[in-house]
C-alpha cells in the first residue's frame, strides 16, 4: 500500500501534504482578512486591483436591471468602512437616515478618484487601528472586523462581476 501511495505522490495525483502553517495571532488573522480585501492578492483579487484604471464614466455604468454600478459599490464600502472607523476609534459615527440605498445613490461619477482614495484611506485607517490595537481592543472588536472583511469580499465579488458584464476586466488581473 505504501509503494501505491508513494507512486501516486510521485505521479502528481496525490498532492504531498504541505507543512502546517505556523499558528496565528488574532491579531495577523484580522490584519490577513482585511488586506486580502484591500491590497494584497491571495484567494482573490484585492480591491485596489479590481478598480485599478477605470475610468469615471467605467465607474458609473450600470447593466439597466438595477444592479449597481462600480462606483455606488465603492462609494457603499467606503461608507461603511467609515462608520466602524468612526466607531473602533471611539467616535460618533456621521448622521445616517437608515435608508441603505443612500450610501449606493449618493455616488457621483465627478468624484470617483476622490471616492476610491476616501476607501484606500479608511480601509488602512482600520488596518492601523488593529496594527497599534492590544489583545482586550482585539477581541472585543474581532467579530465587527471580521464582517468588515466579508462585506468588503461580498462587494468586491460584485464590482469585479460588473466589470466583467460591461467588458472592461482584464482577466490578467487574477479572475477569468
Amino acid at each position: 500500500m505504501r509503494t501505491i501511495v508513494v507512486a501516486l505522490l510521485l505521479c502528481g495525483i496525490l498532492p504531498a501534504q504541505t507543512p502546517p502553517k505556523k499558528a496565528q495571532s488574532l491579531k495577523e488573522v484580522l490584519l490577513e482578512q482585511l488586506h486580502t480585501t484591500h491590497d494584497k492578492e491571495e484567494w482573490y483579487v484585492p480591491i485596489d486591483i479590481a478598480v485599478a484604471g477605470l475610468t469615471a464614466e467605467q465607474a458609473k455604468w450600470t447593466d439597466g436591471h438595477g444592479n449597481h454600478s462600480v462606483g455606488q459599490l465603492v462609494n457603499h464600502l467606503a461608507f461603511w468602512n467609515e462608520r466602524v472607523l468612526a466607531e473602533m476609534k471611539g467616535e460618533k459615527p456621521a448622521a445616517f437616515s437608515g435608508n441603505n440605498d443612500e450610501t449606493f445613490n449618493s455616488f457621483d461619477s465627478k468624484s470617483w478618484a476622490a471616492t476610491v482614495s476616501r476607501l484606500d484611506t479608511v480601509m488602512k485607517g482600520i488596518e492601523n487601528l488593529v496594527e497599534d490595537a492590544d489583545e482586550a481592543k482585539l477581541r472585543a472588536s474581532a467579530s465587527t472586523i471580521a464582517h468588515v472583511g466579508a462585506h468588503n469580499a461580498y462587494h468586491l465579488g460584485q464590482i469585479i462581476f460588473v466589470r466583467k458584464l460591461q467588458g472592461v476586466w482584464d482577466p490578467k488581473n487574477g479572475v477569468k
